[in-house]
C-alpha cells in the first residue's frame, strides 16, 4: 500500500495510540507488543477517546488527543463505541473531520487457512470520508419530519478519485470502479461521477467503469473477483466495506486506514465487543493488519512485510486461533505466536 506520507527517515518516530472502548485496549496492547518485538524506532504517546472517557472529559474526543495526532502525524487506534440514535456524535467521525482524513482505505484480502465461500479475494475499498449523508448534517423540520443533507462537492469528489487512481497506479492495480446511485440522485451522485471521469482521463493505463451501488452489492456476492479498486461516496463506502469484509471472514480480519495529506490514523474497523472485553479472548488481527498499513504509510516496507508475513504464517499453520475463528487461543497466546513467527 502507498499513500501520502511523511518522508522516510531512520530517526525515532512518535506514534499516537488511542485504545478506545471494549476490547480496544486489549487488541492495541497486543499490536504494540508485536511492534516492540520488531525493535522499530518508535516511541508511543497514549491518548484517550471513546464512550468510556466521556465522564472524565465531557466529550468522547478530547482536544489533547487531536493535538497529539496532529503533532505526531500518525496514530494507531482501537474501536470506539457510539450510541445508536442518541448521545454524542461519533468520535471516529469527529477525528476524521478534525484532521481532514479524507480517504478511508480498506484492503480486503483472503486470509490463508480461513475458510469462506470465496477464495483469493483481493480488492480495495476507497471511501470519501468527509461529506455526504454520513457527515450527519440533519435537523427536525417539524415534529415527525427530519431532514438530512447530502452534500457532495467537486473538491472532495475529485480528491478521492485521484487518491483511488494514484493508489491503483502505485500498487499495480488494473481497474477502478466508481460506485454511485446517479440514476436516482442525478445531481449529487452525478457530480461525483463527473469528477471521477475527469480524473480517470489522467490514468489511461487503468481501466475505468461505473457501477450502481445496489447492483454492486449483488455482484460482490456473486462474483467478487471481477472487482479491483472500488471508489465511492461516504455512506456507500461504510456499507460496502463491511460487505466486502464478510467475503473474507468478517471485520476481525480486515484493516483500515484514514488518510490525510500529512496525518493518518490506522484503526480496527470492527466493533468494541463489550461481551468479551477484559476476558483475553479478542482477536487482534484487524489492528495488527492496520499496523502493517501504518508501516507502509511510514515508508517502512520491509518492516511491514515482516509483520504481515508473520501474521499470515500463523494463519497458514492453523494451530493458534482465537475463539471467533473456532480456536481456543487467548489474545496473549495469539500475539505470542505472531511474535515467534517474525522472521
Amino acid at each position: 500500500m502507498t499513500a501520502p506520507s511523511p518522508d522516510s527517515t531512520n530517526a525515532q518516530r512518535t506514534v499516537s495510540l488511542i485504545p478506545g472502548d471494549g476490547i480496544g485496549p486489549e487488541v492495541l496492547q497486543a499490536t504494540v507488543r508485536v511492534l516492540e518485538a520488531m525493535k522499530l524506532p518508535f516511541r508511543y504517546e497514549w491518548c484517550e477517546a471513546g464512550a468510556e472517557v466521556v465522564n472524565k472529559y465531557g466529550t468522547n474526543l478530547p482536544r489533547e488527543t487531536v493535538e497529539s495526532v496532529l503533532r505526531n502525524g500518525v496514530a494507531l487506534k482501537g474501536p470506539t463505541g457510539t450510541q445508536v440514535g442518541l448521545g454524542l456524535p461519533s468520535a471516529n467521525v469527529g477525528l476524521r473531520k478534525a484532521l481532514d482524513l479524507y480517504a478511508s482505505l480498506r484492503p480486503v484480502r483472503s486470509v490463508p487457512g480461513v475458510k469462506t465461500r470465496y477464495e483469493n479475494i483481493d480488492l480495495v475499498v476507497v471511501r470519501e470520508n468527509t461529506e455526504d449523508l454520513y457527515a450527519g448534517l440533519e435537523h427536525i423540520v417539524v415534529p415527525g419530519v427530519v431532514e438530512s443533507l447530502k452534500i457532495i462537492t467537486e473538491k472532495a469528489s475529485s480528491r478521492i478519485a485521484r487518491f483511488a487512481f494514484e493508489y491503483a497506479r502505485r500498487n499495480g492495480r488494473k481497474k477502478v470502479s466508481a460506485v454511485h446511485k446517479a440514476n436516482i440522485m442525478k445531481l449529487s451522485d452525478g457530480l461525483f461521477l463527473d469528477c471521477t471521469r475527469r480524473v480517470a482521463r489522467d490514468y489511461p493505463e487503468i481501466a475505468y467503469e461505473e457501477v450502481i451501488v445496489d447492483n454492486l452489492c449483488m455482484q460482490l456476492v456473486r462474483n467478487p473477483e471481477k472487482y479491483d479498486v472500488l471508489v465511492m461516496e461516504n455512506l456507500y463506502g461504510d456499507i460496502v466495506s463491511d460487505l466486502c469484509a464478510g467475503l473474507v471472514g468478517g471485520l476481525g480480519l480486515v484493516p483500515g486506514g484514514n488518510i490525510g495529506e500529512q496525518v493518518s490514523v490506522f484503526e480496527a474497523v470492527h466493533g468494541t465487543a463489550p461481551d468479551i472485553a477484559g476476558r483475553g479472548l479478542a482477536n487482534p488481527t484487524a489492528l495488527m493488519l492496520s499496523a502493517v498499513m501504518m508501516l507502509q504509510w511510514m515508508k517502512l516496507p520491509d518492516q511491514a512485510a515482516r509483520m504481515q508475513n508473520a501474521l499470515m504464517k500463523v494463519y497458514s499453520e492453523g494451530r493458534v486461533r482465537t475463539p471467533d475463528l473456532g480456536g481456543k487461543a487467548t489474545t496473549v497466546e495469539f500475539t505470542n505466536a505472531v511474535i515467534d513467527a517474525l522472521a
